[in-house]
């Protein structure tokens, strides 16, 4: 039985692949990926994509599987496990974007008074810690990066970092502004 047969369109020379999986492996990937949790709205997605696997295969020249319809079924059962993985990481990452969300944020007045602040204490510092400071918080440059802009040792870059954060936190407290 050969599982991917060509067929010429009518009218054209082209060759078309016949849907690899018949009617009862479609109903059985389906229920695969349903009883593997798979919501509804996303049964025909993980059918398409067992159907994609099967096609690649044959293109890649492999030999079509023995048993296409367990070869389907595994495919399924996979692709159920990666959608539940999917959706753990981005249940994850809402719930960190959540915590974010609900942290405590200043105000617009805090903020404004929190950036005047940052901006006084920033002129205060020396020439070298500021430069270090911005580069790595504002330009979100990392300290390797910021050590070869610079010229610098990444030591130096680090101790400068230090030394800058620890100064413009003592002003901020000192400022009671955080």
């Amino acid at each position: 039985m050969a599982v991917l047969r060509r067929k010429a369109r009518r009218g054209q020379g082209d060759a078309v692949l016949d849907d690899p999986l018949d009617a009862a492996q479609e109903r059985r990937v389906r229920a695969v990926l349903a009883l593997g949790g798979v919501p509804q709205a996303d049964l025909p997605d993980g059918v398409q994509q067992v159907r994609l696997r099967l096609l690649e295969r044959a293109a890649s020249g492999r030999e079509a599987p023995r048993d296409v319809s367990a070869w389907a079924a595994v495919v399924a059962s996979n692709l159920a496990m990666d959608w539940h993985r999917a959706r753990r990481r981005q249940d994850r990452l809402g719930e960190r974007l959540a915590a974010l969300r609900h942290a405590d944020h200043p105000s617009g007045e805090d903020t404004s008074l929190l950036s005047l602040a940052v901006a006084r204490g920033l002129d205060e510092l020396p020439d070298a810690q500021r430069q270090v400071l911005v580069l790595r918080f504002y330009a979100d440059l990392p300290v390797r990066g910021i050590a070869e802009e610079l010229g610098i040792p990444e030591g130096t870059v680090k101790s400068r970092l230090h030394t800058a954060v620890r100064a413009l936190r003592a002003r901020l407290h000192e400022d009671e502004v955080v």
